[in-house]
């Protein structure tokens, strides 16, 4: 079973996605919510809103205790952000677990939102569509951080072990490539 942190964002449409790979699919609010999970995913939106409500709602610190015993979880947008070890000029709320630096809204404002072709061998020789909206940007990666695509020489997509960040939203695509990588992986490692 996976889960999708479901406080604020464009939850559903991971909801969908997984739910058209045949995995059964809960929503996330509340520590016992993590219960059972083989992987979660943690949407974009706003990173402080979500970090600040899974921190009100005590999901922060199982959820750190869960990644710790092996939970894997992918981080889009601004769960990438929550991600994070180090956010840069920011003391918000974040799990912190993925050993990466990264810049909020670093390709400016809403209206500078775009799509890019990404090469992501990982997921096969066809390029992905990455949505990018108020997009964050990795500015530094930890020696245990692979990085399996980048932007204008910048990480998009990062893995460390069973956690997965992407600074785009590849639930507005239709593709659904990245969901079925994270998983894979997280059935691997389960």
């Amino acid at each position: 079973m996976f889960g999708v942190v479901s406080y604020q964002g464009d939850f559903q449409k991971h909801v969908a996605a997984l739910r058209s790979l045949g995995e059964t699919v809960r929503a996330v609010r509340a520590p016992e919510d993590l219960e059972g999970l083989m992987g979660l995913v943690i949407p974009g939106g706003e990173s402080t809103t979500i970090g600040t409500l899974m921190s009100r709602f005590g999901l922060l610190q199982h959820l750190r205790a869960r990644i710790e015993d092996g939970l894997a979880v992918m981080g889009t947008c601004a769960g990438a952000i929550l991600l994070a070890r180090e956010i840069e000029r920011s003391t918000q709320e974040r799990i912190g677990s993925l050993d990466m630096t990264v810049r909020r809204n670093a390709y400016g404002r809403q209206i500078d939102s775009f799509e890019a072709r990404l090469d992501i061998p990982a997921i096969g020789a066809a390029p992905f569509e990455g949505v990018f909206i108020r997009a964050p940007m990795i500015t530094g990666v930890g020696p245990d951080v692979e990085v399996l695509s980048r932007f204008e020489d910048s990480p998009v997509l990062v893995r460390r072990g069973r956690l997965l960040a992407l600074t785009f939203h590849p639930e507005l695509t239709g593709d659904t490539r990245i969901h079925r990588f994270f998983v894979e992986s997280a059935r691997r490692s389960a």
